[in-house]
């Protein structure tokens, strides 16, 4: 038995929209029925990158999202439309009828993540196939995950454990987009955007030459996230949990330790912190 899945590394994806573009070459005015109708040349987006813009100037963080259809396993568009106008096929893949559908607005608003359209001309209801009609002539993968150039997008089997869809499921801690909603869905993410800790160090008596290579350690009770500055002094940690308090120390050899609190309820910008040489006192 075969149950696709998908896996979106956000930290991979640099907002190419090659997956955008490649869906709508595959969609735009091509009627692949019983799987779907063409998809109208305006109005529509398959598959969307929403874009998450981090931070404050100068040190901005921006993340791309891939946001398909997301399969749901407790899919609410199958469970409210009437005379199997949406269903799941044993694969996984929610499919909306395109002649079934016909003149059932009501499937668009069903879906909390907002991914199906209305096609007005046509009055049905449209959405991500995950190219089903590809993978039923053979192919292993649909299009948007064919055109990524960083594989931010990998598909594949999850019921085979030889697939690289199935082996980054297990080696790689991957969520749900809005698991809130509880609806099960095929598509997982990793590297999803949350809260970061940046700044410049400085040795206060020597301005001009970059603090590379200061010891940083970020901690919250007994978990601890540690890196060094870079060849321009600049740090930054990634991932930390929103709400939770830290407290940031500095090492560097020769001048005087420094320990920071800091609360995560917003992304967190320190600016230039000054190290004083050892005796002269940190302020």
């Amino acid at each position: 038995m075969t149950t696709y899945a998908m896996v979106v590394d956000v930290t991979r994806c640099t907002g190419c929209h090659n997956c955008f573009l490649a869906c709508r070459d595959e969609h735009v005015g091509n009627d692949h029925r019983p799987i779907a109708a063409a998809q109208p040349e305006g109005g529509q987006t398959w598959l969307e990158l929403l874009e998450h813009e981090r931070g404050k100037f100068p040190r901005v963080r921006v993340d791309y999202v891939p946001l398909p259809c997301q399969q749901c396993r407790d899919a609410p568009c199958v469970t409210s439309a009437a005379g199997g106008a949406v269903y799941r096929r044993p694969d996984g893949i929610v499919v909306i009828d395109p002649d079934r559908a016909k003149g059932h607005p009501e499937i668009v608003a069903s879906c909390p993540y907002r991914v199906i359209h209305w096609n007005a001309a046509e009055e049905i209801a449209q959405k991500c196939t995950f190219c089903a009609h590809l993978l039923d002539q053979g192919w292993d993968e649909p299009r948007c995950v064919e055109a990524c150039p960083t594989e931010a997008l990998v598909f594949g089997d999850a019921d085979d454990p030889t697939s690289k869809v199935s082996q980054i499921l297990k080696s790689k801690a991957t969520e749900a987009l809005h698991a809130e909603f509880g609806l099960t869905p095929a598509v997982r993410y990793h590297g999803l955007p949350q809260r970061f800790v940046s700044g410049e160090i400085a040795f206060a008596d020597r301005l001009n030459d970059p603090a590379v290579n200061v010891r940083l350690s970020l901690r919250n009770g007994t978990n601890a996230h540690e890196c060094l500055t870079d060849p321009y002094g600049d740090f930054v940690f990634e991932g930390l949990e929103a709400g939770a308090s830290y407290v940031l120390h500095i090492l560097a050899p020769g001048y005087g330790a420094r320990e920071i609190g800091i609360g995560a309820h917003h992304d967190v910008d320190l600016g230039t912190i000054l190290l004083e040489p050892n005796g002269v006192g940190a302020a």
